[in-house]
């Protein structure tokens, strides 16, 4: 069992617990709850597939990803509706996921010799477009669009990667120093609320 695989794993029941706790400010049922869950936990990497040819799409192949989100979120579900777990609880989690998903991205993208430009935007697809479709389908503006360096900290992790890969690091160092700038980052955004230029609106 790869390095990878394990963290993909690891990722996808990461983003299904926040996206459990996300879902219960929307009051939906368990069944609601389970599929919000699961797509934000696989829907990163299913359009990654999707982009580069991919197909079937990896959670067909191997459906022990949805299983692991069903677990997570039913896990978080319960356990949450005892202990009313605060979201900031999860922050750290959530950064994490973050990156996981993020070199996980570049790497597979990297696998399929894309360049490299494309594989860290890749590296971002997975990152970040599962958390896209689960506050669409919960009619909220996507949290990259609204919050603290989010998207900007993945891309920054996946330039880190493909230029210690490019430099001949061992990739799994490699990964877990992309990793540790990720979540420095958004940690770090969330901690001093650094976030990109906004938009003002009219008549400001």
């Amino acid at each position: 069992m790869s390095l990878i695989y394990l963290l993909d794993l690891c990722a996808v029941a990461v983003c299904a617990v926040t996206a459990t706790l996300e879902a219960r400010r929307r009051e939906l049922d368990l069944f609601g709850v389970v599929v919000i869950a699961i797509i934000a936990g696989i829907g990163g990497g299913t359009v990654r597939d999707i982009l580069l040819g991919r197909l079937p799409v990896y959670w067909i192949h191997d459906p022990i990803y949805v299983i692991v989100g069903m677990v997570a979120a039913m896990l978080a579900f319960f356990l949450e509706r005892r202990l009313a777990i605060p979201m900031d609880f999860f922050l750290l989690p959530d950064a994490i996921g973050l990156a996981l998903f993020t070199v996980i991205g570049v790497s597979i993208a990297l696998g399929a010799n894309v360049h490299w430009f494309i594989a860290a935007l890749m590296g971002v697809v997975t990152g970040v477009f599962g958390g896209v479709i689960r506050d669409i389908l919960c009619n909220e503006v996507p949290l990259i669009f609204r919050t603290d360096i989010y998207a900007t900290a993945s891309l920054l992790g996946a330039f880190l990667l493909i230029a210690l890969d490019r430099l001949g690091m061992a990739h799994d160092p490699a990964l877990m120093a992309a990793m540790a700038m990720v979540v420095a980052i958004r940690l770090a955004a969330i901690r001093w609320h650094i976030h990109l230029p906004r938009m003002r609106p009219y008549g400001s």
